[in-house]
């Protein structure tokens, strides 16, 4: 814990006299902060949780939503519907980067994609998000909810768009054209269809319970 709070010092230290954070330097603190969190924070939680949850009979996942400065909020998803959606888009290894194998494709046999559709966000206050293209859609409904809300989101479910993070300040080598700015260095990848966008959303939306709809139109 020690060392997670030097380096915090450290990059708060460098903002206060108005020099740059280096983005090796951020990878570390990212590093570092899942690493106190698999192996000191979640066997703690796992400790006191476990004794507490022997009664009950059923599955259910608690989402902790853990805000710095505010409450901590812990919620009952259902299990069943958050794994179906994460299913199509999850895997291990956030943000280290990505190997993506290469195919030998038989263009006799090609497959050729369905015409593009668009798709609209409706948040509970009435506001309906729907630009002209799909990927404005999904970057404007990333900003409206929150960059770093979404983002640790993805870093806890480990939410992936042709293996990489859904958002991500690490470029791509393969699908760096398919990153879109989402400001403060983020980047979102959109490089997939639109029923896997509504899946991303409605798995963001059941886990913050944003009340979300995604219309596919």
């Amino acid at each position: 814990m020690k060392r997670l709070s030097n380096l915090y010092q450290t990059m708060e230290t460098l903002r206060s006299e108005g020099l740059p954070i280096s983005e090796e330097l951020e990878n570390k603190a990212r590093a570092l902060e899942e690493e106190i969190i698999q192996k000191t924070i979640l066997p703690i939680l796992t400790e006191k949780i476990e004794p507490a949850l022997k009664p009950v009979k059923r599955e259910l996942v608690l989402v902790v939503d853990h805000i710095p400065g505010e409450p901590l909020k812990v919620h009952i998803s259902r299990k069943r519907k958050i794994t179906e959606q994460m299913a199509e888009i999850r895997a291990k290894g956030i943000d280290n980067g990505v190997e993506h194998g290469t195919h030998n494709i038989d263009k006799t046999n090609r497959i050729t994609r369905s015409p593009a559709t668009n798709f609209a966000i409706l948040f509970p206050d009435g506001t309906l998000i729907e630009e002209k293209t799909a990927v404005d859609t999904m970057i404007a409904a990333i900003q409206r909810i929150g960059v770093e809300k979404v983002r640790r989101v993805v870093e806890e479910y480990n939410l992936v768009i042709a293996k990489v993070p859904v958002i991500s300040k690490i470029r791509d080598s393969k699908y760096g054209n398919a990153q879109h700015d989402l400001g403060n260095g983020w980047l979102v990848i959109t490089h997939c269809a639109n029923i896997q966008k509504k899946k991303f959303f409605d798995t963001v939306s059941d886990i913050l319970h944003l009340g979300l709809k995604v219309y596919i139109k």
